[in-house]
């Protein structure tokens, strides 16, 4: 029963420290879509209720912000977790 209570305590210290790292990934996410974009796209990105944007242009735009969006999480997130290790020595979560 110790165990699950070291775990359940584990996981409460480190929601503070993903809840910043998400909003980390968020803004590296956004600048580096901006970029894709501004390399694949014509402007700025489309909004989906931009009625002068073709729908081919605004799926394309949702798919790659999706996908950079997507990979940065999983890199932020999985980079919280070995530095945590690295410190506690457990894993979080």
């Amino acid at each position: 029963m110790a165990k699950k209570k070291k775990k359940h305590k584990q996981k409460l210290l480190y929601r503070p420290v993903g809840i910043l790292l998400g909003m980390a990934s968020g803004a590296v996410a956004s600048t580096l879509f901006a970029k894709a974009w501004a390399a694949i796209g014509d402007g700025d990105a489309p909004d989906a209720m931009d009625e002068e944007r073709q729908w081919k242009e605004i799926l394309l735009a949702s798919a790659v912000q999706g996908a950079i969006f997507a990979v940065v999480k999983a890199a932020v997130d999985r980079s919280g977790a070995v530095g945590v290790r690295r410190l506690t020595g457990t894993w979080p979560g």
